[in-house]
């Protein structure tokens, strides 16, 4: 359970299921709504009738977006359970290029929805989507959320950040 949702309850007592309803569940509903756009023109225009190379490039994007977040959510889960590294930094496989290559691979599948749509009339209308996740990723709730506690919790972090990339592999 993320950390804020136990902070909440402890805040809210009983109004926390209001508090959650509006914070969380209404607020990503809206969020999740206007960020599907490239998927919603993706479905609702009839043209192309056939796939090309806008279809191709998203499905690219797709796939390192989803190879991204798989091993780096697998990888970081198979360090964790591992005792030795309690207080550790993960910086093997994957989080030797990112430091956060599940919200890299997040956005990359956004983008990579974008690139479909925009193969549609006028899917490129709808390039605010996959701006809206990058940022909301990098900026909001994702990427500076997370690092505001590593670098609290974890002294090492610090060298982690010198010598590795905060989002695009390097």
């Amino acid at each position: 359970e993320d950390y804020r949702y136990q902070k909440w309850r402890a805040q809210h007592g009983e109004a926390y299921w209001w508090v959650s309803f509006f914070r969380v569940n209404l607020l990503q509903g809206v969020i999740m709504w206007i960020v599907s756009a490239p998927l919603l023109a993706a479905q609702y225009y009839a043209e192309p009738a056939s796939l090309g190379i806008l279809d191709a490039i998203g499905v690219l994007f797709w796939g390192i977006g989803m190879f991204f977040e798989a091993v780096g959510d697998w990888q970081l889960m198979m360090f964790k359970r591992n005792p030795a590294n309690k207080g550790k930094v993960m910086d093997q496989g994957v989080w030797r290029y990112t430091r956060h290559p599940n919200y890299f691979g997040d956005a990359m599948v956004w983008w990579g929805f974008f690139f479909i749509a925009l193969a549609t009339t006028d899917g490129v209308f709808t390039i605010f989507a996959p701006i809206i996740m990058t940022f909301l990723l990098m900026r909001v709730s994702g990427v500076a959320m997370l690092e505001r506690n590593l670098k609290k919790t974890k002294p090492q972090y610090a060298d982690y950040i010198a010598r590795t990339s905060g989002f695009i592999p390097m």
